[in-house]
């Protein structure tokens, strides 16, 4: 009975749930049917005395670069492990599906691996959708469940066996807000967000808190909607209230169209941002310069960590930097097979109870967990400087 209202509870959230929050910066649109190329029939063969831990990524549809970034990096965190032994004597099996960025397919795969795969262990979804839909399964059935990228606030509330590796999204507004008062000691700051979405409204939102209450003034709170394209008329608005700093919590197509018209109306301010400006550099390099953004980490940060890391990962894939969610990929993996080694068993409330006790050096920052399962870890503020991005400091 339990089981059956908790997959109705998933199914009910799969209509409701129409964002992808956070670190997923892109809305599925379209749900393209294909079958998982590494497993067209979804069947494994699996290794009978292997540790089973599931993979649920988007390989397929609009937001397969993300669930592709995050296999990549936990099957390489899972080939470390096994090439070092294993965990207590025995290997580890990752056994991957693609939901296709569907919570109605995340449901089916994670039923698939529990009942046919007989996983001990889960990480992913990617999406907070898709988490939001898995999460109450994880739950019932005793399952830990580590999303690598998942930053919708309510993916873990409520849950004993759910986690993430990434930040929630007001965590990261108010961060950036600590950055602007402490370490640039800027004291009149606007903020220019999207009304609609949720993820720009929720960094605004912690930004002016945080701000406010270290003493700044935010002279301008404006909004815009998805389809505006010429802010000049509310940036001259702005512009008329001499703020020091902009934040913009947007994805970086729409920064880079703002920040042009920054420039035009001859506004001087330091533009700031959330991890939505990853990749800006891109394309908007020069109408960008000086511009900070959080991000879950640097490439050019010198812990041997991170580059320990990055030299590994562009050693499995032909070069290829990886990018902050590949790094949160290989956190959230990092952290449930550490978790399955302290527990010494595959039993679930011992794993559970393990990755509650983290306490690790990660790619991401060191991290802790909070009661509700949500890492506690410095966000790396991004300067980008000559089409590069460069890390400016670590705030916590």
């Amino acid at each position: 009975m339990k089981r059956a209202l908790a997959i109705i509870l998933s199914l009910v959230m799969m209509f409701s749930i129409l964002t992808l929050a956070g670190c997923s910066k892109e809305e599925v649109k379209d749900k393209e049917v294909v079958e998982d190329t590494d497993n067209p029939e979804g069947e494994t063969t699996p290794d009978a005395g292997a540790i089973k831990v599931g993979l649920i990524v988007p390989k397929t549809g609009q937001v397969a670069q993300y669930g592709i970034a995050v296999e990549n990096a936990a099957k390489l965190a899972v080939a470390e492990v096994n090439a070092a032994g294993g965990i207590n004597g025995q290997q580890v099996e990752l056994i991957s599906y693609d939901n296709k960025a569907d919570a109605a397919e995340s449901i089916s795969v994670f039923n698939r691996l529990v009942d046919n795969d007989k996983i001990v262990a889960l990480i992913g979804p990617v999406i907070s959708s898709t988490s939001l839909a898995v999460g109450p399964l994880a739950e019932e059935a005793g399952i830990p469940m580590i999303s690598p990228t998942a930053t919708n606030l309510n993916v873990t509330v409520g849950y004993d066996y759910v986690f993430r590796a990434c930040y929630i999204d007001p965590y990261q507004g108010g961060t950036v807000a600590k950055f602007a008062t402490e370490n640039l000691g800027a004291k009149k700051a606007a903020i220019l967000y999207n009304s609609g979405d949720d993820y720009s409204t929720g960094l605004a939102e912690a930004f002016k808190a945080t701000f406010e209450q270290a003493g700044g003034t935010i002279t301008n709170y404006e909004g815009y909607t998805v389809d505006d394209k010429d802010f000049k008329a509310v940036l001259t608005k702005i512009k008329g209230n001499g703020p020091e700093a902009l934040f913009v919590p947007d994805y970086y197509n729409t920064v880079g169209l703002i920040a042009g018209q920054v420039k035009e109306v001859g506004l001087d301010v330091t533009m700031l941002g959330g991890d939505g400006w990853d990749d800006v550099q891109k394309e908007y390099a020069e109408v960008m310069e000086g511009g900070f953004f959080a991000n879950h980490y640097a490439a050019d940060d010198p812990d041997p960590i991170v580059q320990d890391f990055i030299t590994a990962y562009k050693g499995a894939y032909n070069g290829e930097t990886p990018n902050a969610l590949a790094a949160l990929g290989y956190d959230a993996a990092k952290i449930m097979l550490a978790a399955i080694q302290t527990a010494g068993s595959t039993d679930g409330d011992a794993i559970r109870a393990a990755i509650k006790a983290t306490d690790l050096d990660a790619v991401a920052g060191h991290i802790t967990f909070d009661e509700n399962g949500d890492p506690l870890k410095a966000i790396s503020m991004i300067k980008i400087v000559a089409g590069e991005l460069k890390l400016e400091a670590k705030v916590q």
